[in-house]
């Protein structure tokens, strides 16, 4: 009976591993084609996380001041080519900006930026009114109305002019005036070349004379007028290298400016330090009596100086009296 038993219990223990063993076998399947089928969608979660950016520069970003349109900064003036010609380019702004110092830094990085140089950079604050109170304790507030400018000398190549005139509209708030020149300048370069030409045809014609010989004075007349045609030549070489510089290279002037602004500041009420920091009444008072007294002084010096004066004027009352008490004639 006991065998019996064991052999039962064997038999199901048996069954039930053989019914594990099957259900595992049939859901492995099903659990790899799950997996593949979410593979691909679970790497393109993580590329997708991968390319995010940062958490931190979900910001946005910090609000630029639009500036001006660039169209108005733009002309054929400044971009016209002809083979045949040579134009020398000149341009000027006025503007208002937000904040002049920060407005010519700017500037000049895009000079930088584009190959020129800067000439000039001139700002200044023009105070156009000041007022001031008393505040106490000897301070005065002062209010100062004021205006910032500056005027900038850029120098950039000339076919890059209107490229960074494009590229500084963004600094600009108001546009108030631009002006743009192209000036054909091929005859002012023939003169100089021409100029060039005649100096160093000068120069050995003059050579050529000093060595020939002759006269000790002639000599020396040549060798004088060989230098100041060598001068000559030297200020022709100059005047074409500053040409071709001018061709090369655009002057544009800017005039910037921005909103009258307030300045604060507290002073030192000196009238109200002295008056504080006098003498008191009895002090005034005595100093007065003082000065009063020497005033007399000095008044009965000054008559008793005109004594002869005073003399005379009693000479002549007493004859005036006597004449008139002498009796008339009957």
């Amino acid at each position: 009976m006991r065998m019996y038993r064991k052999c039962l219990v064997v038999s199901f223990l048996g069954l039930l591993a053989l019914a594990t063993a099957c259900s595992k076998h049939e859901m492995a399947p099903a659990d790899a084609e799950v997996a593949m089928e979410s593979a691909p969608a679970m790497a393109e979660a993580a590329n997708a996380a991968a390319a995010a950016p940062p958490e931190k520069n979900l910001e946005p970003p910090p609000l630029q001041t639009p500036g001006v349109d660039a169209s108005q900064l733009a002309s054929d003036v400044l971009v016209q080519v002809d083979p045949q010609r040579r134009f020398i380019r000149t341009a000027a702004a006025e503007f208002q900006v937000k904040d002049v110092y920060r407005t010519a830094l700017a500037i000049e990085d895009e000079v930088a930026k584009q190959g020129g140089f800067t000439v000039d950079n001139d700002i200044q604050a023009q105070v156009q009114r000041v007022q001031s109170r008393p505040i106490g304790d000897g301070k005065r507030l002062e209010l100062s109305e004021y205006r910032l400018q500056g005027e900038l000398t850029v120098r950039v190549p000339s076919e890059r002019t209107q490229v960074f005139l494009r590229a500084i509209a963004s600094q600009m708030e108001f546009l108030e005036r631009r002006n743009f020149s192209a000036r054909d300048a091929q005859f002012e370069l023939l003169r100089q070349q021409l100029a060039r030409q005649r100096a160093q045809d000068q120069q050995q014609e003059l050579g050529d004379a000093v060595q020939a010989g002759g006269k000790l004075g002639d000599k020396a007349d040549a060798i004088e007028a060989r230098g100041e045609a060598r001068g000559q030549r030297d200020e022709a070489v100059i005047a074409q290298k500053e040409f071709e510089d001018r061709v090369a290279f655009s002057t544009i002037t800017l005039s910037l400016r921005q909103d009258v602004q307030v300045r604060k500041a507290e002073r030192v009420d000196v009238d109200a330090v002295f008056r504080d920091n006098g003498p008191g009444f009895f002090s005034q008072l005595g100093d007065a009596l003082r000065v009063g007294w020497r005033a007399g002084q000095q008044v009965v010096v000054a008559l008793a100086a005109l004594w002869p004066v005073w003399l005379v004027v009693l000479a002549a009352v007493i004859g005036w009296r006597r004449w008139r008490r002498k009796p008339s004639a009957a």
